[in-house]
Order: C-alpha cells, then sequence, then structure tokens
C-alpha cells in the first residue's frame, strides 16, 4: 500500500509539473504572427469576456449589443462591416457597407459611419448612399438625449406604443417627445443632394434648420434664413455679381 501511495504522488507531482510548464510556456509565447487571414467574423473581447468590437461579414453580421446581451436587428442583414462596443457591452458605433446593382440595373450602396451617445443613438454620421440613380454623400451631426435618463431602448418602446394610436394623437404625443428633447436633433447637415447640389444647413437646440447655404448643380449660390416655423424669412442671391435679397417664400421640406 505504501508503495503505491508513492507512487500516485509521484504521478500527482508530475502532472502538476506538466500542466505549470505547459502554463508557462503559453504565457511565454509570442503572439501568432499571419501574413493572411480568412474569417467570416472576428470578435474582439477583453481579458473578462467582454465584448468591444466585432468586424463581420453580411452573413454573420450581429444584432445589435446591449449590456452584454443582443437585441435584434432584422434590418442589418444586408451589410457587412463593423460594430464598436463599449465597456458594458452596449454598441456605440460602427461602421457598415453594401453595394449591389438593383433589379433595375442601377447600383443600391451605401456607407456609413457613425460614433454614438452613450446608450443612444448617432451623434456623428460621415454617409454615402446610392440608390434609384441618385448619390449624395454627408456629414451629419445630432443632438442626442442623456441615455443614462433615457435611453433608446426607451425611446424605440414609446415609439412603438405611439404608433398604435390614431393619427391626432400620434402627432401630438410625437411633439410631446420632440419638446421633450427625446428625439434625435439634427443640428449640422453638410454634403452633397441626390439632384448634385452642395448644401450647409445649421440647425437651433430643438432642431429647426435656420439657416441653409447652398449651391445649386448649375452652380447658383444663396443663402437662406429661416424663421422658427422653418419657413424661408430672407434670401440672398448672387444677381449679375450683385448679392439681391429676395422676397419671402415658403421652405420646400
Amino acid at each position: 500500500m505504501t508503495s503505491i501511495s508513492v507512487y500516485l504522488k509521484g504521478v500527482a507531482v508530475s502532472v502538476v509539473a506538466v500542466a505549470a510548464i505547459s502554463l508557462l510556456a503559453a504565457a511565454k509565447a509570442p503572439p501568432a504572427v499571419f501574413d493572411e487571414i480568412t474569417v467570416g467574423r472576428i470578435n474582439v473581447r477583453e481579458p473578462d469576456g467582454t465584448l468591444r468590437m466585432i468586424i463581420s461579414n453580411r452573413a454573420q453580421f450581429p444584432d445589435t449589443p446591449w449590456k452584454g446581451a443582443d437585441i435584434p436587428r432584422p434590418d442589418r442583414r444586408s451589410f457587412a462591416g463593423m460594430l464598436f462596443v463599449n465597456d458594458e457591452g452596449t454598441e456605440n458605433g460602427g461602421l457598415i457597407q453594401k453595394g449591389f446593382v438593383g433589379p433595375d440595373g442601377k447600383p443600391d450602396a451605401g456607407l456609413s459611419l457613425t460614433f454614438d451617445r452613450f446608450r443612444q443613438d448617432q451623434v456623428i454620421q460621415l454617409l454615402h448612399a446610392e440608390g434609384g440613380g441618385r448619390a449624395r454623400s454627408m456629414l451629419v451631426i445630432n443632438d442626442e438625449s442623456d441615455g443614462t435618463q433615457f435611453d433608446i431602448t426607451q425611446r424605440t418602446q414609446k415609439i412603438r406604443e405611439i404608433e398604435k394610436l390614431e393619427p391626432a394623437q400620434r402627432d401630438g404625443a410625437f411633439r410631446d417627445m420632440q419638446d421633450k428633447g427625446q428625439l434625435a436633433r439634427n443640428r449640422v447637415l453638410l454634403g452633397t443632394t441626390g439632384d448634385g447640389a452642395s448644401a450647409l444647413s445649421l440647425a437651433d437646440a430643438k432642431g429647426r434648420p435656420r439657416l441653409m447655404l447652398m449651391v445649386t448643380a448649375d452652380g447658383k449660390p444663396s443663402v437662406q434664413f429661416l424663421d422658427e416655423k422653418g419657413q424661408v424669412a430672407r434670401t440672398l442671391e448672387l444677381d449679375g455679381g450683385d448679392v439681391s435679397s429676395a422676397a419671402p417664400r415658403a421652405q420646400q421640406r
């Protein structure tokens, strides 16, 4: 019995020693280096398992990471790209892209790089989109509410409830959300339009456009000043080389 006990102890010591040597070797192993890899999806995680970034093809593109779980996003099934994830496991921006020729023989394509406010939607976006034979590119800057007080999941749920109301009630409910700052408010829009113009739109804190700089596709520049109702109060245009003030006219929205 004594010899068997001694033998078993020896085996145990050997196993522990081999395990320790293996762990030590793994700890000292240099990072793997590849000239080229082919993958469908890469999940970047912290040592504790927290997801921090996803790079994915279209087939494996993720839903929305939210506090370590996922919110279904069937609308993303046509995109490939990359998602950024913050320390709590919530999406906070990303890069998505697609591009193909549609049934009409025209490109259906787009790229969008976004940066989100914490637990909210995008506050900065670089966008290019093509569809129906038209293309536009722009920089968009938005205001979003404090996500620790009213986050995007709460907003989504509230919008779903409002959409079940009658039209008159629905409009009032959306205005109430807007007045409370619970909806995104565009502040700056800079880019090209589908008809070939270039434009800069500046809005106030309530998201109301108040100043518009534009150059049409055929080279006509103008400056428009808008009132709080979105109506053009004054327009400055070039007339034979001189700046003139045009009569107010309703803004096309």
